[in-house]
């Protein structure tokens, strides 16, 4: 094992679950535990846990805490209450995206923020040098969390009946304890289905994974959490976004409040104004095949549009589907195109996001 390599606090659960371990983002996680097709139909119908402890925090605080993550953060931070959480990109002043985020603020003096596994030690940098450093404090806290997701539609329940009272709604956050270990737990994730996701203290990961395990949830790897993130048409960074791409242009205006002056405001200002030249979309084929990231896009007289940035094998559509940057006049819902899979043409149709459409919880 290489020593760039890093385990989570549930490695041992995984191996005693059978796990299929994979290196990702610098760490040894689990990509399914037998069917990535069947943890992700779990999901869908009644719930799953999965173990994202390799994702990065950040806590800002002090009292110049707001001001330094208005100037970071691409949304509007001071639209926050205490206990809320927001959807935000790190950008550069061109408006490239460094990252997405997702900030909870815990109190008027302090936010925490969940940043991607592969971008969190440059994003750590990045804070640390745009921040606005007075009066501030930017704390790595990556080693003070593990992060697990429950997500479906008895996610809630579930976590519920090992609580120790409500939940918070859809992001929020709020202090609580479930199988009587203190965490945080927000209403936040990214599946497309309701859940919570729960930041606790890595000695306490084993003992809250397997609470959850006997209560019903389903462990469920890397691969479903990418099918499931998919069909819900929720970014991936690296693929979906990168410093070539801006928000404008990525579907992501709404987390994009060009007034409260965060760095790339400028640039995104501009693009929205102008329109985006090429357009974030989501698409079906509508015969045999399977999309993969780089596959070129192809209008109906054979001309290059664009490329496909994330693409798989629906579990619930039972079709490929995936996302992909196209010519804005391509990206019309109902715009028929070809995909082109490794030299097999492979029809396709621009459609309406999200790919799946959520189903009421069960409880």
């Amino acid at each position: 094992m290489s020593a760039e390599i890093r385990r989570t606090p549930l490695y041992q659960e995984h191996v005693s679950a059978g796990a299929k371990l994979v290196a990702f983002a610098g760490w040894e996680m689990p990509i399914h535990y037998g069917s990535i097709r069947s943890e992700h139909l779990a999901v869908r119908a009644h719930a799953g846990i999965f173990d994202v402890s390799h994702m990065g925090q950040i806590l800002t605080r002090g009292p110049g805490a707001l001001a330094c993550l208005q100037h970071l953060s691409s949304n509007d931070v001071s639209r926050l209450g205490d206990g809320a959480a927001q959807y935000s990109l790190l950008c550069r002043p061109d408006g490239g995206v460094l990252d997405d985020l997702f900030s909870y603020r815990l109190s008027a003096t302090e936010f925490l923020t969940v940043t991607n596994a592969a971008n969190h030690a440059a994003d750590l940098a990045w804070f640390r040098a745009h921040g606005l450093n007075a009066d501030v404090e930017i704390v790595d806290a990556a080693e003070d969390y593990a992060m697990l997701a429950v997500q479906g539609p008895a996610a809630r329940r579930l976590v519920a009946g090992l609580g120790d009272g409500p939940l918070p709604e859809r992001f929020q956050i709020r202090p609580g304890r479930v199988a009587g270990v203190e965490m945080l737990i927000a209403g936040t994730g990214y599946t497309g289905e309701d859940g919570v996701e729960l930041l606790l203290a890595p000695a306490d990961a084993p003992t809250v994974w397997r609470a959850l395990l006997s209560a019903g949830a389903v462990p469920a790897g890397l691969g479903a959490r990418d099918t499931l993130r998919l069909e819900a048409c929720f970014h991936l960074y690296g693929n979906d976004l990168s410093t070539d791409r801006d928000p404008i242009s990525a579907g992501l205006g709404w987390a994009v409040k060009e007034d409260s002056g965060g760095i790339g405001a400028e640039a995104n200002a501009a693009i929205r104004a102008a329109g985006p030249s090429v357009r974030f979309i989501a698409f079906t084929l509508t015969g045999p095949g399977i999309p993969r990231p780089g596959n070129p896009v192809i209008d109906s007289d054979g001309h290059p549009i664009g490329t496909v940035t994330s693409g798989s094998f629906s579990p619930s559509l039972e079709q490929g589907i995936g996302l992909a940057y196209v010519l804005a006049d391509h990206a019309a819902v109902g715009t028929p195109l070809t995909i082109d899979v490794r030299g097999a043409p492979r029809e396709a149709v621009v459609a309406s996001k999200p790919l799946y459409p959520k189903e009421p919880a069960d409880g």
